[in-house]
């Protein structure tokens, strides 16, 4: 039997050689290109993100701050992987991991790791609030420890469900509204990377509204709310007349005042700024033709308060409040371009001219002001124009004097009551709050807002006549369809 003929080979040597080179270059030219992305990737990193319900970009406020952490900072978060909002609270902790490595995330599920759990809790008993408490971000920087409960992170709202059948009982449930995880963990940060606070003074005894009152209009409790929330300790003042503003005042806020000061209290006052104090002060729209002393004042500063209250019939949701979005250039307010603010029955704030000014005088800058419509409740035969409703004052240093408070800042706003428990949730005026208080104490890097981050709720509401009828075009319509087609394929390939 003859041996068959020996097969030609399919490829030459020289075939082989240029294919086997041909695979080595591709192979080398993607690792080339791999390792040059991976290069660019780190050199110029940018995150970009597909849907906007999982977007965590860090606001201005928030990297400035993470810049002032130096020391290692251990955040802790025990947590039920399956609570609301936890991808969020996730996603934004590791923002500010990628933005500082000094923080460090730990994600304990105290449902489905019980063992880190009793861990947790062993190391910061002292800590938790009750044995009871679920949910719960910790930070922890060399010892100093802030525990943060998870159900503040998300402000909700009572709304009414209307019932499909009209006979049933009409019902309310809470619905998230906004994620306030940002402000709360930059607070957070911010009080670690400052173990001393700063120190506010807010002077009572003249009608003010209280700073511990949950009035639902002129109640003080929110505006005390941000101000501890950016670190700021406040202290209720009653009496200033006889040992003054204290040395440790780092902000004395004088907020609707209903009655006159006597004469030693506003000769302390002025004795404070002139050491380099910083004043926030907030007019009522009931001391018109009731004069505090304040306004004489505020006069040495150049800053004028009218005797009257403004309107705008053309920015205003009710007969009394003012829509305001015409703002000046100033670090209090640049943030707030795109936004508004609604203040209540505001009085005109306007910067005066003395007519002999010095060189080192003052520098006043009216800050927002009505539309070119605004009018006066009092007069109004006047002709309209843009009535100014706040002002800031700012002593610049003079060479070869020093002051014990350091420079001298004001703000005069027209209004109080647009920071109070009711307004201050409309528009700017939480941010405007958190930018004036940081301002004044000289905080600049803070001069930018953290917004809270609003919820879409995406509610797809049926009858139960639509929701049997959907069910049987997901259980029995759609996969009978592709059992139909799938017989069609078969039938025509059988024949």
């Amino acid at each position: 039997m003859s041996n068959p003929a020996k097969s030609k080979p399919s490829f030459s040597t020289g075939s082989r050689w240029r294919i086997g080179f041909d695979l080595v270059l591709r192979t080398l030219l993607v690792i080339a290109v791999m390792a040059m992305v991976n290069f660019l990737g780190t050199k110029f990193f940018h995150r970009y993100y597909l849907s906007s319900q999982t977007q965590m970009s860090l606001s201005s406020r928030t990297l400035a701050v993470l810049r002032s952490v130096t020391n290692h900072v251990d955040v802790t978060l025990y947590y039920d992987r399956q609570a609301d909002f936890y991808a969020d609270i996730v996603a934004l902790l590791n923002e500010y991991r990628a933005a500082n490595k000094n923080i460090t995330v730990h994600q304990v599920d105290y449902v489905r790791d019980a063992g880190n759990a009793e861990q947790v809790r062993n190391k910061y008993k002292d800590h938790f609030p009750s044995e009871a408490d679920k949910d719960l971000v910790i930070f922890d920087c060399a010892g100093r420890v802030k525990v943060f409960p998870g159900s503040l992170l998300v402000r909700r709202k009572t709304v009414q469900v209307t019932p499909e059948d009209p006979k049933q009982k009409i019902e309310f449930e809470r619905r998230p509204m906004a994620f306030n995880g940002e402000l709360a963990f930059t607070s957070i940060l911010l009080s670690l990377a400052n173990p001393q606070p700063m120190k506010a003074y807010y002077l009572t005894g003249h009608g003010e509204p209280s700073l511990t009152s949950d009035d639902k209009v002129i109640g003080y409790h929110k505006f005390l709310e941000v101000l501890q929330q950016n670190y700021i300790g406040v202290t209720d003042l009653t009496w200033v007349g006889n040992t003054g503003v204290p040395a440790d005042c780092n902000l004395l806020i004088i907020a609707g005042p209903a009655q006159a000061f006597q004469e030693p209290e506003l000769q302390q006052i002025e004795k404070y700024l002139q050491e380099g104090g910083r004043l926030f002060v907030l007019f009522n729209y009931a001391t018109q033709g009731h004069p505090t002393g304040l306004e004489a004042l505020l006069q040495k500063w150049g800053v004028g308060v009218i005797d009257d209250v403004a309107q705008d019939a053309n920015n205003s949701k009710s007969a009394r409040d003012i829509v305001v979005s015409t703002f000046n250039k100033h670090p209090v307010v640049d943030s707030l371009a795109q936004v508004q603010m609604q203040l209540y029955m505001p009085r005109p704030i306007l910067k005066i001219n003395p007519a002999s000014q010095s060189a080192n005088a003052p520098q006043v800058d009216e800050l927002f002001a009505t539309s070119a419509e605004g009018t006066l409740i009092g007069n109004p035969a006047a002709p309209p124009h843009n009535y100014p409703l706040a002002c800031a004052v700012e002593q610049k240093s003079i060479p070869g004097v020093s002051n014990p408070r350091g420079n001298t800042r004001i703000i005069v706003v027209g209004d109080d009551i647009f920071l109070g428990n009711y307004y201050i949730d409309s528009g700017g005026n939480r941010d405007f709050l958190n930018l004036a208080v940081n301002w004044l104490c000289a905080r600049d890097f803070l001069v930018a807002g953290i917004d809270a981050r609003p919820v879409t709720d995406f509610r797809f509401e049926i009858t139960k006549y639509q929701e049997r009828r959907l069910r049987w075009l997901l259980l029995g319509a759609l996969p009978g369809g592709v059992l139909f087609f799938g017989w069609l394929v078969w039938l025509v390939r059988r024949k």
